[in-house]
């Protein structure tokens, strides 16, 4: 007998190789959903320590615009003030904490009537640490295997 065509085993083969794609295709799409949903949620948390962060900092400018003497400290912030020669006039300056590596950092130029933001941005505030060592891409046995040692 001469069979012409694809025999039943052959489809069954062909069958249990789709199913086993589908479901290694199907995990990954799991561990990449999982993974996606925990950086969303860190990111979430940033912004929304960077909103508190700004509304604390624009409620301490306003308190800076409506006062005669550049306090010390507004609302539990500390004010730092000093004299800036390029500018020629006084600067003021204070961080609102966002996370333990992050700060909103406020730089404000003092004028008689008027005071200018000059800085407004997120600055990191945690330690940099470098690597030192360097990775051993090709160690002694690597380099024996060349003809002509």
């Amino acid at each position: 007998m001469n069979k012409k065509g694809i025999g039943v085993g052959s489809a069954s083969i062909m069958l249990v190789f789709a199913v086993i794609c589908m479901a290694i295709f199907a995990v990954i799409s799991f561990s990449s959903a999982v993974s996606n949903s925990a950086l969303v949620k860190i990111e979430k948390e940033l912004v929304r320590s960077y909103y508190e962060a700004d509304s604390l900092a624009e409620a301490v400018f306003a308190e800076l615009l409506l006062a005669d003497v550049i306090p010390d400290g507004v609302r539990g912030v500390e004010i730092q003030s000093g004299w800036d020669l390029s500018l020629d006039t006084e600067t003021v300056s204070f961080t609102c904490e966002i996370s333990d590596t992050k700060e909103l950092y406020v730089v404000i130029a003092v004028y008689e009537k008027e005071m200018d933001i000059l800085v407004w941005r997120m600055r990191d505030i945690g330690e940099w640490e470098t690597d030192d060592g360097a990775m051993d891409l090709f160690d002694d046995d690597f380099f024996s295997l060349w003809p002509g040692d």
